[in-house]
């Protein structure tokens, strides 16, 4: 690899953790070639050169926050034992990923950020790329549960993709209270309520 492409690397990278940051706050579609030009002291020619258009930046951000979320939050847990440890540092992890942890974002969730943007939005790459990583999102939760299941430690007749909607809307309800209601008490209730969901998924 040449110094100039991993200087051409360096810099991408700084522009998608730059804009990453902005859209946790102004979400992706209030991002912009000039505001992330003046954050960083870039030109904007600069910045077109890694990214072609608006929509592609906003494309590569959330490919760009999925890689860290995976490594902040995902792959941790997996290096767990298996079933319900396993589940329970995900959830952790998670909580950490939407408030409290050195890595979460300034402006909570990127994802539920844009969920909220593009829900009604036409179909397009932009919430194709959305709704596509939330179903493999769910799909890996859903993974996670299972292996709780084959473990022992969750009942047979468990539904796993069952058990990863309800608990993403736990986690959507702690978005919710900690970032709109400001509820210092939000992340102990969803523990609370996981923990009753748990209770309830024992054999």
């Amino acid at each position: 690899m040449t110094i100039s492409a991993t200087k051409g690397e360096q810099t991408r990278e700084a522009v998608l953790r730059e804009a990453l940051a902005q859209a946790s706050h102004v979400g992706l579609q209030g991002i912009t070639i000039g505001g992330l030009a003046e954050a960083l002291e870039m030109s904007k020619s600069g910045l077109y050169a890694h990214f072609r258009s608006k929509e592609q930046l906003q494309v590569d951000v959330l490919d760009f926050a999925g890689r860290v979320f995976i490594g902040r939050v995902l792959t941790p847990s997996l290096e767990q034992p298996r079933g319900e440890p396993r589940l329970r540092f995900l959830v952790e992890l998670w909580l950490g990923w939407d408030g409290y942890a050195d890595y979460a974002l300034p402006g909570g969730c990127i994802f539920v950020t844009a969920a909220r943007e593009f829900d009604d939005e036409p179909d397009g790459p932009v919430r194709d790329r959305v709704v596509s990583q939330q179903t493999g999102w769910l799909a890996s939760l859903a993974r996670v549960v299972a292996g709780g299941v084959t473990e022992g430690h969750f009942r047979a007749d468990v539904d796993p993709a069952q058990v990863a909607h309800d608990i993403n809307g736990m986690m959507l309800g702690y978005h919710f209270a900690a970032r709109l209601l400001r509820d210092r008490a939000a992340a102990n209730r969803t523990r609370t309520a996981f923990e009753r969901l748990l209770r309830d998924l024992r054999p």
